[in-house]
């Protein structure tokens, strides 16, 4: 099979499949069930058990604040970094989540942007959507919701969102070009993208490219920041910063047992922002 465009050997339909299959599983699998939980500090395959969670969370840059204060089972220990960290995000502002989850990022940005705010998350996985809203109902965030689609199809208007986060979705995606344009498109003149991600640091191996499960969780199908740099700019985005995370290797190295996958990805912090107006 020939090489897909973000480096993966699957084409973009079994990639959406497998990404979606994963994380229906880990939507409706319970807490500590070993048939998908068996390995601390995982990325996006939510093998982290529940009664970890919040320590794997603290270990990519959550507070123990941030953990205590979000109820339900929002938090599943996924993600490579804390993107509300990066976004500096104030009150009124709308947000919104690229691959939501079942809300945790959304519920800490509801905190910050206030009632006066509003948060959207978006998620292709319907199981997960459904955990989302539940876990709104027991936090009681009415002006956070949560939208079934693809992140390469936002369904969101037209410079609606002040701040764009994602959390380790992006690199699942198989047009991550199409993501960011979707991104700039959604965000107001002046708005601003703030994600954590992961970047490639060397080539990776033949047999992890080729691997559906190294694909659905975070593994196999990140791009170098040179990529993601020229992706952004070509997207529209201004004032690019691509950030790798030097001490990410302390979980990183966890997510594939045959594999240090340390040794070819990094967590990295990504921003930009959307020019004032289109003529600028």
């Amino acid at each position: 099979m020939s090489e897909d465009a973000d480096g993966t050997t699957l084409d973009a339909e079994t990639q959406r499949r497998v990404v979606r299959e994963r994380y229906a599983r880990i939507a409706t699998e319970e807490s500590g069930d070993e048939g998908c939980r068996s390995t601390d500090g995982q990325c996006c395959d939510g093998t982290t058990a529940a009664a970890d969670a919040d320590r794997t969370a603290q270990s990519m840059g959550y507070s123990e604040a941030d953990t205590e204060s979000v109820d339900g089972d929002a938090n599943l220990g996924l993600g490579c970094g804390n993107p509300n960290a990066l976004a500096s995000l104030s009150a009124g502002e709308t947000v919104l989540d690229l691959g939501s989850g079942a809300g945790f990022d959304c519920f800490l940005a509801a905190q910050e942007v206030g009632e006066s705010g509003r948060v959207v998350g978006v998620d292709m996985t319907p199981e997960m959507v459904e955990t989302a809203r539940e876990n709104a109902r027991e936090n009681g965030t009415e002006h956070v919701e949560f939208r079934l689609g693809e992140i390469e199809h936002l369904p969101v208007a037209d410079e609606c969102v002040d701040v764009v986060i994602s959390n380790c979705v992006v690199n699942l995606s198989p047009d991550k070009p199409q993501v960011f344009r979707e991104a700039f498109r959604v965000l107001r003149p002046g708005g601003r993208l703030a994600i954590s991600d992961v970047v490639l640091t060397a080539e990776v191996p033949t047999e992890v490219r080729a691997d559906p499960d190294s694909v659905a969780s975070c593994v196999a199908g990140a791009s170098s920041i040179e990529q993601l740099s020229a992706m952004l700019a070509d997207a529209g985005f201004e004032h690019v910063d691509i950030s790798p995370k030097d001490d990410s290797d302390r979980f990183i190295r966890e997510w594939d047992d045959d594999h240090d996958v340390s040794e070819f990805l990094v967590s990295a912090d990504i921003t930009g922002r959307k020019p004032e107006s289109d003529d600028e």
